[in-house]
């Protein structure tokens, strides 16, 4: 019972809460560790892998009923069941079918509404209770491309969905208190049954002699009917007739029948010398009726006799022989188990539910970030800039302030890490979920309220990162033209002051930083036109705080602006300051030896004006582009043909007589045949 329906309680000093199972693994435990008493934990978690609670749900992990099998103590977390149903385009709805044991559903769909009117759960339009004969069915209704999963995670973290069961095993033991694991639970449970098996034999044992002792003296009195009934005529009462009777020496009749029936000792012992009938005896025959007395009758006798002799052997040889009586506790179980068992209710996952951390109330879905020159940073939904054709006059991407204008501007996942490289070559970290979602229109918030970034420093590169490995790199180039490398994983361990990405010379910066795979080819894009293109080999890896060696020579004035790691099928897109630019085959590039002055990339005529950026882009990308009054335009590149490499391009973006492009992001675009473009 303890296992199988649980227990809780509370008294002075101590307390026990026991999970129920199901009475069908509970079953096969006991039938293992009766068959294998040395077996361990191991083998009892495949028979009884865990608690099954009567409201079903779902058990995150196997850790806790580990330490609630091996010590009597321990922690499960316990989650609803549920689904999500789609009953309408755009919508979703996550209908609970199973909650958490020991949980109220009228309370947790009471909870779920203060969560929505408390604003900790917004995306939820509506709660409702659809409960029937047929089953639980708690529906959420979710608003329009809310996403589930979030709002899910939500409502274990804000509501009783998923809670805590907490295992303690105290039982009493011979009265007194004790803490048990699984195995001492099982045996003491094959002990007491045992002991009930043996107090019920030993009852039946005493019960059977009982009925024996009187059916020797029945049997004794019909084989010398006659003279019994003239003993007991002749006597005057029923004490004197007893009493005649217990003094009268009696023989077992020489009956072939009897003797056929009887057993062998009985009849050698009850014919070869006088027998006396005890009180007992007597009294029962005193008390026979005389139909007793015809041969058919008789003959009953004897076949009970017969069996009950039959049974007070089996009751002794069970208390004999604890085989045997283990024999009766198996044949119990398996009958138990055809008669009670019924299917787990309670679901085991395998994966541990760790405690609901920030980011996973937080949708897992592509951002843009920007930057202002002024370290105003933002994230703003990928929808909020509708795509233009080359040449447009764009949309205002930022309020910015008098003289501030946008610099980065990049797509991320909202559970991406943001490396954040400085002009000085400092490494910050940032969660994207953790810089706040606002308007297009609005100018963002300060990045100093959100990384410790000096007043003299400039944000050159930002990555968006999931995980830090040891298999790809990190490549940086400096102004100067100097590049290294460094595996990512250094790039792992977060400071507040944040990390030392490369040294710098004097009077140089840091331009640029990418991640590659360790087998990748580089090229290098200068404000003067010049690009040069070689293999990421022939820059060793090295430590975090190394200067790196030349990767381009620059002429007088120059000074490199981009770094581009090339991929297959892409094209270089290269854009200038006035708002002009071209896409060139990447193959117009042939791959050179670091250190020299590189190919002549764009002509840099007072048109074009310097070059602002280079990338790598395919024909599916959109681009942004960025303008110092903060104007952005975003465009297909299918829309960009390819010309040579020294040539003078297309324009990009209409210009104002004094504005000018400050920086060129490219979007990523999946072809996922919807209408809704995606970057």
């Amino acid at each position: 019972n303890l296992l199988v329906n649980g227990a809780t309680g509370i008294a002075v000093g101590m307390a026990t809460n026991i999970a129920p199972h199901n009475v069908g693994e509970v079953c096969d435990a006991l039938l293992l560790l009766i068959d294998d008493p040395n077996c361990g934990f191991k083998d009892i978690l495949e028979k009884l892998p865990g608690p099954d609670f009567p409201t079903g749900g779902i058990i995150c992990g196997r850790k806790g009923i580990v330490d609630a099998y091996v010590s009597g103590k321990g922690h499960l977390r316990v989650r609803c069941k549920a689904h999500v149903e789609s009953p309408k385009k755009g919508r979703e709805n996550i209908v609970i079918t199973e909650i958490p044991y020991m949980t109220v559903k009228s309370a947790i769909v009471s909870k779920i509404a203060d969560c929505v009117h408390e604003g900790q759960i917004d995306e939820i339009a509506d709660v409702r209770d659809e409960s029937d004969r047929q089953g639980m069915r708690i529906v959420v209704e979710l608003k329009k491309d809310a996403d589930s999963q979030v709002v899910l995670n939500k409502l274990y973290r804000f509501t009783p969905l998923q809670s805590t069961f907490a295992i303690q095993n105290v039982a009493l033991v011979n009265n007194r208190p004790e803490m048990l694991n699984i195995k001492q639970m099982l045996q003491y449970y094959i002990d007491h049954r045992l002991v009930v098996i043996q107090r019920r034999t030993r009852f039946l044992l005493r019960k059977y002699r009982q009925r024996a002792h009187i059916l020797e003296g029945l049997i004794l009195a019909v084989s010398d009917i006659d003279e019994i009934i003239n003993l007991i005529k002749s006597s005057p009462d029923a004490p004197t007739a007893k009493e005649r009777l217990m003094k009268k020496p009696l023989r077992l009749a020489e009956s072939q029948t009897l003797r056929n029936i009887l057993p062998e000792a009985f009849v050698a012992e009850k014919s070869q010398s006088d027998q006396y009938l005890s009180a007992q005896q007597a009294d029962a025959i005193l008390t026979m009726q005389l139909q007793r007395l015809t041969g058919l009758e008789i003959e009953k006798l004897a076949k009970e006799y017969a069996e009950i002799f039959k049974q007070i052997n089996d009751c002794e040889e069970l208390l004999a022989s604890r085989k045997l009586q283990l024999d009766v506790i198996k044949a119990d179980l398996e009958e138990i188990k055809k008669k009670y068992s019924t299917p787990r209710r309670t679901e085991l996952a395998g994966e541990e539910a760790e405690d609901i951390n920030m980011e996973d109330l937080i949708a897992d879905e592509e951002t843009i970030v920007t930057i202002s020159h002024a370290g105003y940073i933002k994230r703003t939904p990928v929808d909020a800039y509708r795509k233009q054709g080359r040449g447009g006059k764009g949309v205002i991407g930022s309020d910015t302030k008098e003289g501030d204008f946008l610099e980065h501007l990049f797509v991320a996942s909202t559970h991406d890490y943001l490396l954040i490289f400085t002009s000085k070559g400092i490494c910050h970290w940032l969660k994207v979920y953790h810089i706040p979602e606002l308007s297009r229109q609005s100018k963002g918030r300060n990045i100093v309220n959100l990384i410790q970034i000096g007043a003299d420093e400039k944000i050159t590169s930002i990555l968006a990162v999931r995980e830090f490995d040891d298999k790809r790199q990190l490549m940086m180039a400096t102004a100067k033209g100097n590049v290294k490398k460094t595996v990512l994983s250094a790039y792992g361990n977060p400071r507040s002051s944040g990390l030392i990405a490369i040294k710098l010379e004097e009077g140089d910066s840091l331009i640029g930083a990418a991640i590659t795979s360790g087998q990748d080819e580089v090229i290098l894009g200068t404000a003067d036109g010049m690009a040069i293109r070689f293999h990421e080999e022939q820059v060793r890896s090295m430590g975090r705080a190394s200067i790196g060696v030349v990767g381009i020579k620059l002429r007088e004035g120059d000074e490199v602006v981009s770094m581009v790691i090339v991929e297959p099928g892409a094209s270089l897109l290269t854009v200038c300051e006035k708002g002009y630019g071209k896409r060139t085959d990447l193959d117009d590039y042939r791959p050179q030896h670091r250190g020299g002055l590189g190919l002549i990339n764009i002509k840099t005529t007072d048109r074009n004006g310097r070059v602002v950026a280079i990338k790598a882009v395919h024909d599916h990308d959109e681009l942004m582009l960025i303008t110092a009054k903060g104007m952005i335009i975003r465009t297909g590149l299918d829309q960009v043909r390819e010309i040579g490499r020294n040539t003078a391009g297309v324009r990009m973006i209409r210009l104002d007589d004094d504005d000018k492009l400050v920086a060129a992001e490219r979007l990523i675009v999946e072809d996922d045949h919807s209408d809704k473009t995606e970057a």
